[in-house]
């Protein structure tokens, strides 16, 4: 049931100063950050990273979006970890999460806006969809040595 998740603070995230207060709240619900770094993706990795993603009409604005300045790269660790980030983040379409989540909380951005201005949807954080995407992403953003154990107060809570 431990499972580790990827999560990115993109550069729209990062340039609004939201990096501390979105990490607060991940802490606070009692999953910890096994991995933590700042990456400036270029046009190549985030090919690697949105794959699936490349071939659609939404991508160059996708990769722009990625590209334009430094990502906050972390692996999130805990007890069905990928559902809950998930459910934390909200919606892929800010406009549609609701208050509580971190897109519903910090963006209100419309495919509808995005797509009238040509741009990728400025919303925030990415958060692996399922175990196999978070399981290849981790890989794809962190080195083995780079992702760390350590017990928390959380952990003294889940174990008894």
């Amino acid at each position: 049931m431990i499972e580790r998740t990827l999560v990115l603070l993109k550069p729209d995230a990062v340039q609004r100063g939201l990096m501390g207060e979105i990490i607060m709240r991940f802490e606070r619900a009692g999953l910890k950050m096994v991995g933590c770094k700042l990456v400036w993706a270029d046009k190549d990795f985030a090919k690697l990273h949105y794959a699936e993603h490349v071939t659609k009409a939404f991508y160059p604005g996708l990769e722009k979006m990625i590209t334009m300045g430094p990502t906050l790269a972390l692996c999130i660790e805990g007890i069905e970890a990928v559902g809950i980030v998930r459910k934390m983040v909200g919606s892929t379409e800010p406009k549609g999460s609701p208050p509580g989540t971190i897109r519903g909380d910090y963006a209100h951005v419309s495919y509808g806006h995005a797509d009238e201005k040509g741009i990728g949807i400025k919303n925030l954080i990415h958060a692996s969809a399922n175990i196999t995407d978070a399981t290849r992403e981790v890989a794809l953003w962190f080195k083995n040595d780079e992702l760390h154990t350590y017990k928390t107060v959380h952990d003294q809570h889940t174990i008894e």
